[in-house]
């Protein structure tokens, strides 16, 4: 159960870079890739339970400091938590093929999204902190997706400030919808993950315990860092991972055999 530095070490990036509005699924799922440390299917459960106990940390810090308005902020977040719930019972139950697949696509997903933020192809918002009406439902619906596909670790964090963006809100009260709805989402995730047995142990508590120091000080010095440049990092890791996840999804190991077989009996 003790998790090696290396697990640590990488909790604290990923949530450092989580803090800084970049995400941390993404991240982190390149780090496991690369490493061998957990098994690909064990992947977006370990995701969740790790970035538990970081995310209510940082939900806490910018919920306070970023002005939104109450009912769309909590709206969008239990909108999420109830796509978390949805999401984990099918994804907690897939094999490894369809684990590594369907990460490949989240990954692709994902780079895309940072891409498009990074180019300012993302609407630019205006000035509101808060939506009503048919805009808030259409956010509601959109946030809810967002949170099932947070379990196959597809980052909630650009999607849900482009939405925001694109129904006329400023794209800065995203932040606490976002984090809120991760720190939120992530314990609720983690409850049908734990059941199944879908997640690695000492890898979820190294980043447990290397992320919250990591959100910590990302609150202090985000003002300091050249973030576009390390976005375009994060964009180009992701879509390596994601052909080397794609790559990893067509070799014919007897455990994909085995589910190659199970899917042509049906």
């Amino acid at each position: 159960m003790r998790p090696s530095l290396f697990l640590i070490g990488v909790g604290f990036v990923t949530n450092f870079l989580d803090a800084l509005g970049i995400g941390s699924f993404a991240t982190t799922t390149a780090a496991f890739k690369v490493s061998g440390t957990v098994a690909d299917e064990r992947i977006p459960g370990t995701l969740n339970v790790g970035g538990s106990i970081p995310g209510l940390v940082e939900a806490a810090i910018y919920i306070t400091v970023i002005s939104v308005d109450r009912l769309t902020l909590w709206s969008l977040i239990a909108a999420a938590v109830v796509g978390a719930w949805l999401g984990a019972g099918v994804v907690s139950r897939w094999p490894r093929r369809r684990v590594q697949r369907g990460m490949a696509i989240a990954l692709l997903l994902t780079g895309v999204f940072t891409a498009l933020r990074l180019l300012h192809l993302f609407p630019a918002g205006s000035d509101a902190l808060g939506l009503s009406g048919g805009r808030l439902a259409v956010a509601v619906v959109a946030n809810g997706v967002f949170g099932a596909l947070m379990t196959l670790g597809v980052g909630l964090y650009a999607p849900c400030m482009g939405t925001v963006a694109l129904l006329g809100m400023n794209p800065a009260a995203a932040f606490p919808i976002m984090m809120g709805s991760c720190a939120f989402l992530m314990p609720v995730a983690s409850v049908r993950f734990i059941r199944a047995g879908a997640f690695d142990r000492r890898a979820a508590l190294g980043i447990a315990l290397g992320g919250v120091p990591g959100v910590v000080l990302a609150a202090w010095l985000v003002r300091s860092l050249p973030l576009d440049a390390v976005r375009w990092l994060v964009v180009v890791v992701v879509l390596y991972t994601a052909v080397t996840m794609w790559r990893s999804s067509l070799s014919k190991t007897p455990a994909t055999r085995a589910v190659l077989l199970a899917d042509k009996s049906v």
